[in-house]
């Protein structure tokens, strides 16, 4: 939103202040960084940034969180200038900065996940001429499934965004002052004043690999309580896997609600572990340009790659009923998964250019208590003619999924 100019202030772009959680009881210590963990002693070494100092603290319990970092692709000319990342606050300020200079004409972005797509949105808005690059064949299609991904591909180049999809980047090619001028992949060439790197991150985890154990991705081994290899040693966030639920299984995914659910549990879990972390669907959403969507747990790619076979159905219809006016209705997008041999829901993606991405919060529910497509046919739903139509579109696709499963 601060790329966009939507919000004006960087500063304020917070969860909360120092001031505030100090208000809480929390100490907090900026420019400051652990940069070694004891656990047999209890002991974690501390540097201060501002005075270059060192020094020991104890504690009783250990909560980490070292986050994740942009993951920078291993290509000749990765170091040249105005090669960047969208990571942190002053990727931001960067970008912000680089988004209304004049000289800055042709833009790559690497990445087609929600920061390459954001980054990709922001600079075409900012009349840059735009260039979308990745290995997979749709933009989001970690999130999206083909249905949906070609009403936004469709978008994104009316706005003036080229698709480079399917190609790998093998080469950033810079002038004698040591600028990115060009990007190329195995498949073309692509001007570049700027490149936006967003292929993905790392976990954050080399200093702790003699601390708590690692699993081979570099991501620390928790439980279902947070607990790492460690006495009295916790891990939460973009450094950790996750239950999912619909997959049955662990995977990593980097969501500031999923980091700020684990946080808590670790805080419960602090004296006993009492409370296992119930898991989470993957919900999340996105603008983009006048569209938006929302998804949770399995679409087709995640079934896929865990080997899972699923079911679904697809709804593409207005919003409202026929006698409402044209211009009062929006086209409406909706797809929900679920398992072939007992019915359960396993996933749902939804899109309109009006906002209907709170019904995804439903579905993860639904997943979550292992709702089957019957249940949420007949679930109670509220109907008034200016918000929706006599069967809500959530019990609409149950309704299909149930005629699917009659005709079968």
């Amino acid at each position: 939103m601060y790329l966009e100019g939507i919000v004006k202030d960087v500063n304020s772009i917070r969860y909360a202040t120092a001031e505030e959680m100090e208000q809480r009881g929390v100490r907090v210590f900026t420019n400051t960084e652990i940069t070694k963990v004891e656990p047999d002693r209890h002991q974690v070494e501390v540097r201060n940034h501002v005075t270059g100092e060192t020094r020991v603290e104890s504690y009783d319990k250990l909560i980490l969180s070292p986050g994740a970092n942009p993951f920078i692709l291993p290509v000749p000319g990765n170091d040249l200038a105005n090669i960047k990342t969208m990571r942190g606050r002053q990727d931001t300020i960067d970008l912000k900065m680089l988004s209304v200079d004049p000289d800055i004409e042709h833009v790559v972005v690497i990445g087609v996940g929600y920061i390459g797509i954001e980054a990709a949105e922001s600079f075409a808005v900012a009349g840059k001429k735009v260039t979308l690059v990745d290995i997979i064949d749709r933009p989001l299609g970690v999130y999206l499934d083909k249905q949906f991904t070609d009403v936004l591909e469709s978008d994104m180049v009316d706005h003036g965004i080229t698709l480079a999809m399917g190609e790998s980047v093998v080469e950033f090619i810079g002038d004698d002052e040591g600028h990115v001028k060009k990007v190329v992949t195995n498949k073309g060439e692509y001007p570049a004043d700027m490149v936006v790197m967003s292929a993905g991150v790392r976990p954050n985890t080399d200093w702790l690999k003699d601390a708590v154990e690692l699993l081979p991705s570099g991501m620390i081994k928790t439980d279902e309580y947070m607990r790492t290899s460690e006495p009295d040693v916790f891990a939460v966030g973009d450094a950790t896997l996750i239950q999912y639920n619909p997959g049955k299984t662990e995977v990593n995914i980097s969501l500031a609600t999923n980091a700020r659910r684990q946080g808590r549990y670790a805080v419960r879990n602090l004296e006993e572990a009492n409370h296992p972390f119930p898991g989470v669907q993957g919900s999340s959403a996105l603008r983009v340009f006048d569209y938006k969507f929302a998804s949770t747990g399995l679409n087709d790619q995640m079934a896929s790659k865990l080997g899972m076979k699923t079911k679904s159905v697809f709804l593409d219809q207005d919003t409202l009923m026929d006698f409402v006016p044209q211009s009062l209705k929006t086209r409406m997008m909706f797809k929900l998964v679920y398992d072939p041999e007992n019915l359960e829901i396993l996933g749902a993606q939804i899109m309109s250019k009006e906002d209907l991405t709170a019904n995804i919060n439903a579905i993860s529910i639904a997943i979550q208590t292992h709702f089957t497509v019957e249940q949420l046919a007949y679930a109670d739903f509220f109907f008034q003619p200016e918000f929706d139509t006599p069967w809500n579109l959530l019990g609409m696709a149950g309704l299909k999924a149930l005629q699917q499963e009659n005709n079968a």
